[in-house]
């Protein structure tokens, strides 16, 4: 039996002190394919913004004739887009459904990224991202898959099944953790076309200056995402703490480096 889609939206739900990740991330750096589509003019919708640090990219991208709307189902991080970046001309947020978008074509570009991963419906997302673009704009969405994560060396064996439980908690409320693979099937059943996929993958190594901070969101990760596993009962707290414990410790002693699968797949809608 398929996952309500409420168990989902649960455990998708940003914990606390995620804002910091949230902010870190810019269009150039978090969202390159994106940034090489932009010009002046455009109108884009970012799915997801988050604390809006990619959006306000956007605005900045498409200036001075273009903008930019973030759209979050969260009202406070859509609130705390609006404190960090109201001051930017044609940027705007606001609070809405991924699953029920207030938007028909609209846009010359509608994106998404790191979005799709935490649905269990993705399908039913693009299809509300197809109908939200222009005949003959541009859908990008841009995803992981957590099953080819690559470390070295490997990390320690507590970390190992934390980040095991990890993907079966999010596979038990129908989330996809291959979906950066499926991305182009589910383009092509929305009616998207001329599919391209581009590899984006996250690489970090030893002596990067934000080496630390980068490999570091699995700790992170442990440190929130792992408080809700331990409440639905995935995961012990003791392997909860020694997972982000011993995973430290391994930054600072002997990783080398981490790579995250990651790709940029768009599509357009026909004219």
């Amino acid at each position: 039996m398929q996952p309500p889609k409420d168990t989902a939206r649960h455990r998708a739900h940003m914990p606390e002190g995620s804002s910091g990740v949230l902010n870190a991330r810019s269009l150039t750096t978090a969202h390159r394919r994106l940034a090489q589509l932009l010009q002046p003019g455009l109108a884009v919708l970012d799915v997801g913004c988050g604390t809006g640090a990619i959006t306000r990219g956007i605005a900045e991208a498409v200036a001075p004739n273009g903008r930019a709307v973030g759209i979050d189902v969260h009202p406070g991080l859509v609130e705390e887009a609006r404190r960090l970046h109201s001051n930017v001309p044609g940027l705007s947020f606001e609070t809405a459904d991924v699953y029920h978008l207030p938007f028909h074509n609209q846009f010359d570009i509608v994106t998404a990224a790191r979005v799709l991963q935490w649905l269990a419906n993705p399908l039913a997302a693009l299809q509300q991202l197809a109908a939200a673009v222009k005949p003959g704009g541009r859908v990008v969405i841009l995803e992981y898959n957590h099953e080819k994560i690559a470390w070295q060396p490997p990390p320690p064996l507590s970390m190992q099944e934390f980040y095991s439980a990890f993907l079966r908690w999010r596979a038990d409320a129908g989330m996809d953790n291959a979906i950066a693979d499926h991305l182009a099937e589910l383009f092509a059943r929305v009616g998207l076309t001329d599919i391209s996929v581009t590899s984006q993958h996250e690489i970090t190594r030893r002596g990067d200056a934000d080496f630390t901070t980068r490999i570091g969101i699995w700790a992170e990760g442990a440190a929130s995402r792992g408080q809700q596993m331990v409440a639905d009962g995935v995961i012990s707290e003791a392997l909860r703490a020694a997972a982000e414990t011993d995973y430290r410790n391994w930054i600072n002693e002997s990783a080398a480096s981490q790579t995250m699968y990651l790709l940029a797949v768009e599509g357009l809608r026909p004219a």
